[in-house]
């Protein structure tokens, strides 16, 4: 499956025939360029599919998963609605609800350039801390409902018990979340 990650040969044909590749000693050179750069784009476009399937068995809808990682695998990391159709394989439909899903989330941002008719997107610098950033508050709510069915089954209960290990490993995770993600941080800060 070629993607539109690379250009396709039609293209690099006629781009050979009328401006010759720098350093390039005969008609050879630009073919194996353009053979290393589709293969680069196949291996690409079968690391989106892997690792979006890997997103879909963690829950995510399909098609935002497909996005996102064809957003993170991007060299620029920032792509039109347009490309993400053509390299995806998908309806701009598709796509558009992909990445509505996935801004609505906090894992994309939606970007015009000025004077420009088209949006781009792309993922956030730091998409993954943002996106477990958030889990803190996903946390907090799901250790008040076990709280609530501690108290409903009663806490000496097997069940209750259960529950309550729970809701204190959520606690856990909240209080411990936003210090691994400072240290994180403080580790991957640029040099000054």
């Amino acid at each position: 499956m070629t993607t539109d990650v690379t250009r396709s040969h039609a293209e690099s044909d006629a781009e050979s025939e009328t401006a010759p590749a720098a350093g390039s000693t005969g008609p050879g050179d630009d073919s194996a360029a353009r053979g290393a750069a589709d293969a680069r784009g196949d291996a690409v476009a079968r690391f989106v599919e892997r690792f979006a399937l890997l997103l879909t068995e963690a829950g995510w809808p399909r098609t935002p998963a497909r996005v996102f990682a064809c957003l993170l695998a991007d060299d620029g990391g920032r792509l039109t609605a347009r490309e993400l159709s053509t390299r995806l394989q998908i309806s701009p439909a598709a796509v558009s609800g992909g990445v509505r899903y996935l801004a609505q989330v906090h894992l994309v941002v939606r970007e015009r350039d000025p004077g420009a008719r088209r949006d781009h997107y792309r993922c956030a610098d730091d998409v993954w801390t943002r996106s477990f950033q958030q889990q803190t508050a996903q946390l907090k709510r799901w250790e008040e409902g076990l709280a609530e069915g501690v108290a409903l089954v009663g806490p000496d209960t097997p069940a209750g018990r259960r529950l309550d290990d729970s809701r204190a490993l959520f606690r856990f995770m909240q209080d411990e979340l936003p210090a691994m993600l400072q240290r994180w941080q403080e580790q991957h800060r640029p040099a000054t």
